[in-house]
């Protein structure tokens, strides 16, 4: 395993954090689709899994959605009636917030919350245009007037998984690219990330994504912070699946990390359903893609899987959240479920 320890400094000159997802939130973003070439053959199912995802977020926190332009009308006319809900004139060109919304950073010395304002290129230059995503993080941060941090850094949102304590998990394959950031080192990389949000010690995975996953690995289908003591991570318990072995790897890797770091953390084999194509592609299903909601839930993709029960069963046990399965069978055809296609706010303080 390759892990690198980021001691502060000089290039940190503020105390930061990134606060942990099951932090209390100000509201969820989301962009609301429009594009065709998303979800191809399906995206006529995907407006109305939006709409009935965005009432159930409502429940516990308020929802701001990114739809700009000709999109507004269609996404009002979807979400009427749901209370809690405001529909944000930001215009995007892809519906994966969760990529090219900011990092929202807390300054420990007055409590305010800063907006970190990566680079972003859909993922390595993948699927232009990407103006339109590449603006949306500047944009969301001046409608609370946050302050912006940018950064020359490519990174995208899920590739990054933070536990509110200093420590990051990412993978190499989606940093340390020359499709992303060219002529950077991994040290670079990482005096970047802790320059703009204070990380003391970053876990670099390096057994690989899942097969089909166009993000080149974004730890956010791979391994995620439960709470400060417990990291779930996607497993493949079929040794002829090509995803076996790399996310063995992972497992091991964290596994001694999880024994070493300080303070300790288990780690928590998380099996992956059994594969399944969408014409002829194999789509990347993975129960790590959740999304914490406020104090006590938890939602979790499922696949009408054999496996889906024994996730929610984990992730219930070691929560203590009620967790509530969401089918995300067509919205996974996008090559990603709730994480990727959403993006928490932090509350401040």
């Amino acid at each position: 395993m390759t892990q690198s320890r980021v001691l502060s400094g000089e290039s940190s000159p503020r105390r930061l954090r990134v606060p942990a997802e099951w932090e209390p939130i100000q509201c969820v973003w989301l962009a609301w689709p429009h594009s065709l070439e998303t979800w191809p053959g399906l995206f006529d199912a995907i407006p109305g899994f939006y709409a009935d995802w965005v009432r159930r977020i409502a429940e516990s926190v308020p929802v701001r959605i990114l739809a700009g332009g000709e999109v507004a009308a269609s996404c009002q006319s979807a979400v009427r009636g749901i209370d809690g809900v405001e529909v944000v004139p930001i215009a995007t060109n892809d519906a994966w917030v969760r990529d090219y919304g900011p990092t929202y950073v807390e300054d420990l010395s007055d409590h305010s919350i800063h907006a970190v304002n990566w680079k972003y290129n859909a993922w390595g230059g993948k699927y232009p245009p990407w103006d339109s995503d590449d603006a949306a993080a500047a944009q969301m941060a001046g409608v609370d007037r946050f302050s912006v941090v940018n950064s020359p850094l490519g990174v995208e949102g899920g590739a990054m998984e933070f536990d509110g304590r200093g420590r990051l998990l990412t993978t190499p394959e989606c940093l340390v690219t020359d499709t992303r950031n060219p002529g950077w080192t991994q040290d670079a990389i990482s005096q970047e990330l802790h320059r703009c949000t204070g990380v003391t010690e970053i876990v670099w995975l390096d057994g690989g994504g899942l097969i089909g996953d166009d993000t080149d690995g974004h730890i956010d289908q791979l391994a995620r912070f439960v709470d400060v003591r417990n990291v779930v991570v996607a497993v493949c318990d079929d040794p002829s699946d090509a995803n076996h072995e790399p996310l063995q790897q992972n497992y091991r890797q964290l596994h001694l990390w999880g024994d070493a770091t300080n303070p300790g953390v288990d780690v928590h084999r998380l099996p992956i359903p059994p594969a399944r194509y969408i014409d002829g592609q194999r789509v990347p299903e993975s129960y790590c893609n959740f999304l914490r909601l406020g104090p006590d839930r938890l939602l979790v993709p499922t696949f009408a899987a054999p496996t889906d029960d024994h996730a929610i069963g984990l992730l219930s046990e070691l929560s203590g959240l009620k967790v509530e399965p969401i089918d995300c069978r067509d919205l996974v055809w996008g090559l990603g479920a709730l994480h990727c296609a959403s993006r928490e706010q932090p509350k401040q303080a």
